[in-house]
């Protein structure tokens, strides 16, 4: 069996949870890997058999996603000749985490796609939403990347088909160390919008990590460092709390090391919207913007003591054995299953 495993580089999660499940996928099946997108800041570390410009966003200043310029950047013609030029014959299935290019692909030649990202899990009802009824958003999910059949992952299980967040090794092999300072990632945000306002909380100290810094640099109480997966790791691991968009992966993460979070969606970015909403649910505390009004917000939880509780150990060993079982019963493959069941844990 032969499977092409696709993935989104906009932003780091999809490499992030890729990193975790393409090893386990190659223990029983051959897998080839596609990447498109343009805004990851770390490396899959696997070698890549295609690659693609995609449809990528760009990340704006003042705290969201920038539309115009992601509009300018996307080549829809090259997209489509992208879609139609990928070779799909060879592959039994594709694993797909928000990658368009493969997605369309899949539904041109009707070959089966498997979805398997943060942002299938948002189409469910029982998910929680934004009370704003966001139509385009909605077509946005469901057309991005369609696939024939999903598996999702979300800070909770709200049904069958959605998994909890994978964490990845470096998080769980580092023994935390509680230092005195707070992890920053807001790469929505200009740094110095950033600075301006973390410089008001005096006696706390911040390190940030910038997209747009290419050398470390400090002003006053605040360390602003360029993105380095295994830094970032190091400070993550032995801060005191983290002050972070609402992505999936850094929040997930900070929830599993037991650390205090904070979080401000992004503007324009209905999936961190999303995000917001479960987080709220399970009593993360939530800003929307880094203005004069939002100091007290933060003062106020750098004192509290309040660490909200999960349980994020799951093996990723279980949403892979879920994709196979469910596949090779449509495809009637009795003995990969058999063959499954004997060599998974």
């Amino acid at each position: 069996m032969k499977v092409l495993y696709a993935i989104q580089a906009t932003g780091n999660g999809h490499i992030s949870r890729a990193k975790e499940l393409i090893p386990l996928l190659q223990k029983h099946i051959e897998v080839d890997v596609l990447l498109s997108g343009t805004s990851a800041d770390i490396e899959l570390g696997l070698p890549v058999r295609y690659r693609y410009r995609g449809l990528s966003f760009v990340f704006g200043k003042n705290g969201g996603i920038a539309i115009w310029k992601t509009i300018l950047r996307m080549n829809f013609w090259k997209f489509l000749r992208d879609v139609r030029r990928l070779p799909l014959r060879q592959y039994d299935f594709v694993i797909n985490d928000f990658e368009p290019v493969s997605a369309w692909a899949c539904q041109l030649r009707k070959t089966h796609c498997i979805a398997l990202s943060h942002q299938y899990s948002l189409l469910t009802k029982a998910v929680p939403k934004p009370q704003k009824i966001a139509r385009f958003s909605n077509f946005i999910l469901s057309y991005y990347a369609p696939a024939s059949k999903g598996y999702g992952f979300h800070f909770k299980s709200y049904n069958s088909s959605i998994f909890l967040p994978i964490i990845k090794r470096e998080i769980k092999s580092i023994s935390p160390i509680k230092k005195n300072y707070f992890v920053v990632y807001l790469p929505a945000f200009d740094d110095q919008k950033i600075i301006k306002a973390l410089s008001k909380i005096h006696k706390t100290n911040w390190v940030v990590f910038s997209k747009h810094a290419k050398e470390k640099y400090t002003f006053g109480n605040i360390k602003i460092k360029p993105i380095s997966t295994k830094v970032f790791n190091k400070k993550l691991v032995n801060c005191r709390g983290v002050l972070c968009g609402a992505g999936f992966e850094t929040p997930a993460e900070a929830l599993y090391l037991k650390k205090k979070l904070l979080v401000i969606p992004m503007k324009n970015q209905y999936e961190q919207q999303c995000n917001a909403e479960a987080l709220k649910e399970l009593g993360v505390p939530i800003l929307y913007d880094l203005k004069k009004g939002d100091l007290k917000a933060i003062k106020s939880w750098i004192k509290s003591k309040k660490i909200v509780k999960v349980d994020y150990s799951e093996s990723p060993q279980k949403v892979i054995n879920q994709i196979f079982i469910d596949y090779i019963k449509k495809e009637s493959k009795q003995h990969i299953i058999h063959e499954f069941n004997t060599t998974s844990p």
